[in-house]
């Protein structure tokens, strides 16, 4: 296939005009041949990589089956999300064990959706005080030997496992046990600015959708996200879904963190795509209305009802972000934490040919996944 006529999106995040090659399901130099599809001067960006979402479409990761990995992993292809990494839930230990091994079960099968190339544990190793809509049942404190059973049941698919440093127990020696194993997150943490900057300098790199489900950052208590900032290899994830942060919060977080490190997501639930109503999260009952997703017990937040690619719309049309930003941290930057640069996020010779043509309202066009235009 020779895609002509398009704004091709470059690693130096900029727009060329030129023509982009595909050749046995990767990104070529050159052709002669082949089929020619017009871009008629739309937007060609890599396929988006969501990192840390639930569901869609009705289904939920944790559901634990591999109809619901395959209907979330359509429609995802189908929005221009070409790879997905999604996040569990604090469940019971051998729950998560057994959703694990469906996930590893389903990843070596063919699938025409979006690619699973990681798992995102959001529990169990979280804190009570800051738990949103995770189930503090099933709360645990940093174990060692649970961590290296989700590994195993999972056969390598989980890349983050999250973790409340203030919690009891020695988050640091877990820190220093797993980081060469799993990427370890701060995630729906109370901690301050001290316990949260030894854990990043214990070896965690990453922080879970940044601003929710932590302290606030204040002048005299700066908390997760001031460590964060101080943490220059520490990755962080923004909803962007005109929800969760407001967008000045998102402006000045660009300013601060730099785009090289920000990472957006969804944190889409099974609403997303789906009517208004109430759907459930982790076993809580939720409602939705519009894209606007709360807990029916308390009205908490409960992840949300956007897909990724709304996000970007979101991020660049109504906060203000240069789509060349945007773009580079929905596809280059996630690719590059899930550490799997050199397959997917760009359109780089040799990689994964997942391209998504947007016009210049940035309405989806055209979907390419693997090299071939999905209907």
């Amino acid at each position: 296939m020779i895609i002509k006529n398009v704004k091709v999106f470059t690693e130096n995040k900029t727009f060329e005009d030129k023509e982009i090659v595909i050749r046995d399901g990767v990104f070529a130099e050159s052709s002669e041949d082949g089929e020619v599809l017009d871009g008629e001067g739309c937007y060609a960006i890599p396929g988006l990589i969501d990192l840390h979402f639930h569901g869609c479409m009705g289904y939920d990761f944790c559901d634990g089956t591999k109809e619901a990995i395959a209907e979330i992993a359509k429609y995802e292809a189908s929005i221009g999300v070409t790879a997905i990494a999604p996040a569990t839930m604090t469940l019971p230990v051998a729950e998560l064990e057994r959703i694990l091994s469906v996930a590893a079960e389903y990843k070596k099968e063919a699938s025409k959706g979006a690619d699973l190339i990681g798992i995102n544990m959001e529990g169990p190793f979280i804190s009570q005080e800051k738990k949103g809509a995770q189930d503090e049942r099933y709360i645990a404190s940093c174990d060692v030997s649970i961590c290296q059973r989700f590994l195993e049941a999972s056969e390598g698919l989980v890349k983050f496992v999250g973790i409340a440093p203030e919690k009891s127990g020695d988050s640091l020696k877990f820190i220093e046990e797993v980081k060469d194993k799993v990427n370890v997150s701060l995630a729906h943490t109370n901690a301050d600015y001290d316990t949260a900057k030894a854990a990043f300098d214990a070896g965690a790199n990453h922080a879970v959708h940044l601003y929710n489900a932590m302290p606030a950052f204040t002048h005299r208590a700066p908390g997760v996200i001031g460590a964060v900032s101080d943490s220059e290899h520490v990755m962080s994830e923004l909803i962007c879904d005109g929800v969760h942060i407001h967008p000045s919060v998102v402006r000045a977080t660009f300013k601060m963190m730099g785009e090289e490190r920000i990472i957006l997501i969804s944190d889409s639930m099974r609403a997303t795509g789906m009517p208004d109503g109430q759907y459930t999260l982790g076993g809580l009952n939720v409602n939705v209305t519009g894209n606007r997703a709360t807990l029916a017990s308390n009205g908490a937040l409960a992840g949300s009802a956007t897909n990724l690619m709304d996000c970007v719309r979101v991020v660049v049309k109504q906060m203000g972000i240069p789509l060349e930003t945007a773009v580079a941290c929905a596809t280059m930057n996630p690719a590059k934490s899930l550490g799997v640069y050199q397959e997917y996020g760009s359109i780089t010779t040799g990689k994964k040919a997942n391209v998504v043509l947007l016009n210049q309202e940035l309405e989806l066009k055209a979907v390419i996944k693997d090299g071939h235009l999905l209907a």
